[in-house]
């Protein structure tokens, strides 16, 4: 367990992503193992089917997934502020909630996930499969959900390592059950879907097992399931706006999608292997964004202040280095990965792809920064500016896909990221700064405490 209040701070984030990376890598081969596979086994319409379904599923799931991390920097910075009671409380409400928001997302999305793939103009050739790939998402959000909040809350303690190698286990157990299902039982789309969800639930059967065996911090009692309104207001506060921020950034990526459809399954199937690709190689600068939220959480419990700009700063230079020798590794490679998708025998996916690189990968310093910042300010507790970051993002997808891509086709789709990335970090920026420079004044004035 590893208190982020003490030691060289660069230190002591450098060691916490390094785990928190891998185990982000690895949540990234739950996607990949369903493209290679699907793609190479079942065939490019099978891809572009699961592709079509990326951005609904993330609209619906990132709800869940920002909720469980903002309930996560409340622990942490609980923890730093040396409240082990408060703690457990914090825990035994994210659980309740958590319980709730699995149930509401999963009964929105299969009722309504048919509607919403015909308004999306899904090609007719592949929306059989994204409907069974889709529903079966949806049926098992509880599994995500369980493995998210579970992981972002011993990692909020300071553990980033144990839910690694869970997440790992669980890794080799997701590929396994795919190649099951898929070439064995013959389960098609459905059996790619089938292995990701079990893997996921896997992972988080063994992340609650650690808890009550090995964790003290989080075995909560009967006792801590006495919820108080303050408490369940304080999670949802914080909670809430970080999944709204991400179902905000997803609308932006559906209506995008609706465009990118309206394309040909051609131009869906490099998008979606390109798309794979880029969510691999921006990893790192992901995880050192993540890393930061619960940094800055933690030593504002602690009082810290200056830690904190500190921290930002050396994570921004590494981060940003780190990113831009990966945009220009992924341009100069970019053909023979997509090639492990699909094979060599579609230049006309392959060739439509590096275009999406081209504008993409060229701009991963960019996107480094908007994550340290973002995640910094979520860390501190704001949620407004963050909220509206995801709105500017919202505008930015939203305009690529009803004006670029029928200005230039796939080339307007793969402009969509980077002006989503340049629009939030507009907003963003001015109030980094401003709470920069709070921070400095707090360092001097303990007394007062940080405005969210």
């Amino acid at each position: 367990m590893r208190d982020l209040t003490k030691g060289k701070p660069i230190i002591q984030i450098i060691f916490f992503t390094i785990p928190l990376l891998i185990g982000n890598m690895f949540q990234q081969v739950y996607t990949l193992s369903d493209t290679i596979i699907v793609g190479r086994t079942i065939g490019v319409k099978a891809l572009a089917a699961v592709g079509a379904t990326g951005s609904l599923s993330f609209l619906i799931i990132g709800i869940a997934q920002g909720a469980t991390n903002g309930f996560a920097i409340i622990a942490a910075r609980r923890y730093g502020a040396g409240d082990l009671r408060g703690v457990k409380r914090s825990f035994a409400t994210s659980i309740v909630i958590s319980l709730a928001l699995s149930l509401i997302l999963s009964v929105i999305g299969l009722t309504f996930c048919g509607e919403i793939l015909r308004l999306m103009q899904t090609p007719p050739d592949i929306i059989a499969n994204s409907y069974t790939f889709l529903s079966i998402q949806f049926g098992g959000i509880f599994a995500i959900v369980a493995y998210n909040l579970f992981a972002n809350m011993i990692r909020a303690m300071g553990n980033s390592q144990t839910p690694l190698y869970f997440l790992i286990f669980a890794c080799v157990i997701n590929i396994g059950l795919e190649l099951l299902f898929i070439l064995v039982f013959k389960w098609g789309i459905a059996g790619a879907s089938v292995a990701t969800l079990l893997a996921q639930f896997i992972s988080a059967i063994m992340c609650l097992v650690f808890i009550y065996r090995s964790f003290p911090l989080l075995q909560i009692s009967k006792s801590d399931f006495k919820l108080e309104k303050a408490e369940i207001k304080e999670h949802l506060r914080m909670g809430l706006p970080m999944g709204f921020q991400s179902s905000i950034i997803a609308m932006g990526s559906v209506i995008l999608q609706l465009m990118l459809n309206t394309l040909g399954s051609t131009s869906v199937a490099a998008y979606t292997a390109a798309g794979r690709i880029d969510s691999l190689a921006t990893m790192p600068a992901m995880s050192f964004g993540i890393t930061m939220a619960t940094f800055a959480a933690q030593n504002l419990g602690a009082r810290e202040f200056n830690r904190i700009r500190q921290g930002v700063l050396q994570t921004l230079a590494v981060s940003v280095i780190f990113s831009a020798v990966t945009g220009a590794l992924i341009i100069i490679f970019g053909r023979l990965l997509v090639n492990l998708f699909i094979g060599n025998n579609q230049p006309l996916v392959t060739s439509t792809a590096q275009t999406y690189f081209h504008f993409n990968s060229s701009l991963y310093w960019l996107l480094s920064i908007l994550f340290v910042v973002r995640y910094t300010l979520q860390g501190l507790g704001q949620s407004l500016v963050p909220t509206l970051a995801g709105i500017m993002e919202l505008l930015m997808r939203t305009f690529a896909g009803l004006v670029l891509v029928g200005m230039f086709g796939f080339a307007g789709a793969s402009m969509a990221n980077p002006l989503a990335w340049i629009g939030s970090l507009l907003v963003l920026i001015s109030s980094y700064v401003r709470t920069m420079r709070h921070l400095r004044k707090l360092a001097d004035e303990p007394e007062n405490v940080i405005e969210s």
